[in-house]
């Protein structure tokens, strides 16, 4: 007979038990749905979760080892995540679009010692393994990688009792910057003030777990789907329907078939959802959601107004980031401040400030945004140091993302622009060097710079701007020539989508390109809304 925890919820959280003590309460309660693969219920999901863990136990990992996570959203993700909850480990879930080069350099900055992917991403992975010796603990879902053992065969061998001794676990997921590689967000102790931004959402999204479903839109591969989308819900005792591949109507197919209750989104998300036509969006049953959360990209005014009028006053705000940070806002209160992020929750303090990052700006004033680093827990960027102190102020006591915005009289943050060179489309980051360095190795093109340009879809997409070695190439093919050399090269999602030929480029005489030069003229007349 399985041995059951003994925990009260509130020790459990303390230790990543939750789902152990959902188990014991109500263990027929589903807590995943995937109708492309099968569904699990709470007791099936702690008894995967003890197997893995003490699977990766038996195979040497301790409490603080690292394990990468390369899959697709399918039920095992629960499993991973939750073994690495109860077990103490450091879990990084890598973005299955990135290439075996890619992934390997992730795998390997992390530390991992066990690798666990999916098989349908088996080319990339069986590379990446070779490349990342510290795993020596390496897994396959769903099917075989070269390399790789079973994954259900690893689950076999573990127990299904839960952990007498669990250990919290933690996270480090990667974040994209302006230049350079990913880089992992660290903290070596959890803060408190990072806990407000959950508490204003478990406080208004009220879930009612017997009763609630929450509908996983995002890879969670992502922060916010992982966080609000499967750690949230699940550990209140609610179960998840998961997507794996995002479609507007069969979201409303599911919201209808399961009765979702919350769910988080995206811009791009609202903006294909209101674009559907009016019969399809009648066709649907909606009025199950009483909570819809989005972040993670701009949402121009127009689109997010739609929303609500047509789902009623069920949408709500963040402005977050894996580093931190936490505005939230109400849909009663975005409709009286239509545009603004929110203000800060509770713990948090923000400023507005100067330039230079000294000095804090008055109401309307536009400067960059900084959020005061937590006196325990604040994050540093794994294993460099310079990076991560670029990111705070000269007095080391706030960081920022590198957002320009304002304050009204109220308190309420509205978002400019960005400082930074970053390229944000459809919530996901671009380096636009990373563009600019594939496209230099190009025989024909002389120099580059990646932009985001406006796109209604996507709020930007990435246009390179490219100085050809012989003018006379410029022209149709060697722009879709261009694209496809790129898309041989990078994740597509990172390649432009269109080109322009110009006859300079911009540049410091230190050699930095004034990437917002190149960018200006096609936001003419428009607001760069970041």
């Amino acid at each position: 007979m399985t041995v059951r925890t003994r925990l009260t919820r509130e020790e459990a959280a303390k230790v990543g038990m939750q789902v152990a003590v959902t188990a014991r309460e109500d263990p027929e309660r589903y807590a995943i749905r995937c109708e492309p693969h099968f569904d699990l219920t709470f007791s099936e999901l702690n008894e995967r979760a003890n197997r893995l863990a003490s699977t990766l136990y038996a195979q040497g990992l301790q409490s603080g080892d690292a394990v990468a996570l390369v899959c697709s959203n399918r039920p095992e993700y629960a499993d991973v995540w939750a073994a690495c909850a109860r077990a103490g480990f450091r879990l990084t879930t890598i973005n299955w679009h990135l290439g075996a080069d890619e992934i390997a350099y992730i795998a390997d900055n992390c530390e991992a010692r066990a690798l666990i992917g999916d098989f349908v991403f088996a080319n990339a992975l069986a590379e990446a393994a070779t490349r990342s010796p510290k795993a020596g603990v390496r897994l396959a879902l769903g099917g075989s990688i070269e390399g790789f053992e079973p994954y259900e065969a690893a689950l076999e061998a573990g127990s299904p009792d839960d952990l007498e001794l669990p250990v919290q676990g933690s996270t480090m997921l990667y974040t994209s910057g302006t230049t350079g590689r990913p880089k992992g967000v660290y903290r070596r102790q959890t803060p408190v003030a990072r806990a407000g931004l959950f508490i204003e959402i478990l406080k208004t999204a009220g879930f009612d777990p017997p009763n609630d479903v929450c509908l996983c839109t995002g890879p969670l591969y992502h922060a916010a789907p992982l966080a609000f989308n499967l750690s949230v819900p699940i550990n209140a005792g609610t179960g998840v329907v998961l997507m794996d591949q995002w479609d507007a109507e069969e979201t409303l197919r599911l919201i209808d078939r399961y009765r979702v209750t919350h769910t988080h989104m995206v811009a791009t998300m609202f903006h294909r959802l209101i674009g559907l036509p009016e019969e399809v969006k009648r066709g649907y049953d909606t009025s199950s959601l009483r909570y819809v959360i989005h972040g993670a990209a701009p949402t121009p005014v127009h689109v997010k107004q739609a929303m609500i009028e047509w789902l009623g006053p069920v949408v709500y705000e963040y402005y977050a980031a894996t580093e931190g940070g936490g505005t939230y806002i109400t849909p009663e209160e975005w409709l009286e401040k239509p545009g603004s992020v929110g203000r800060a929750v509770p713990g948090q303090v923000i400023e507005v400030r100067d330039d230079l990052g000294e000095r804090a700006l008055a109401p309307n004033e536009v400067g960059a945004v900084y959020f005061k680093a937590p006196e325990v827990g604040r994050f540093e960027y794994f294993k460099d140091r310079d990076k991560t102190s670029s990111a705070y102020s000269p007095d080391g006591a706030f960081f920022t993302l590198r957002d320009v915005g304002y304050f009204d009289e109220d308190g309420y943050l509205f978002l400019t622009g960005r400082t930074a060179e970053l390229i944000i489309s459809g919530g996901v980051n671009i380096y636009p060097a990373e563009v600019d360095a594939v496209l230099l190795m190009h025989p024909d093109v002389a120099d580059v710079a990646a932009v985001g340009v406006p796109s209604e879809e996507w709020g930007e997409e990435v246009k390179a701007v490219v100085l050809p070695k012989d003018p006379a190439a410029a022209g149709e093919r060697l722009a879709g020539e261009l694209v496809e050399f790129c898309r041989a090269r990078l994740a597509h999602y990172k390649c432009p989508r269109s080109v322009d030929f110009v006859a300079d480029l911009p540049r410091h005489d230190t050699g930095k390109i004034y990437r917002r030069l190149v960018r200006e003229p096609y936001w003419e007349g428009r607001e760069r809304k970041l």
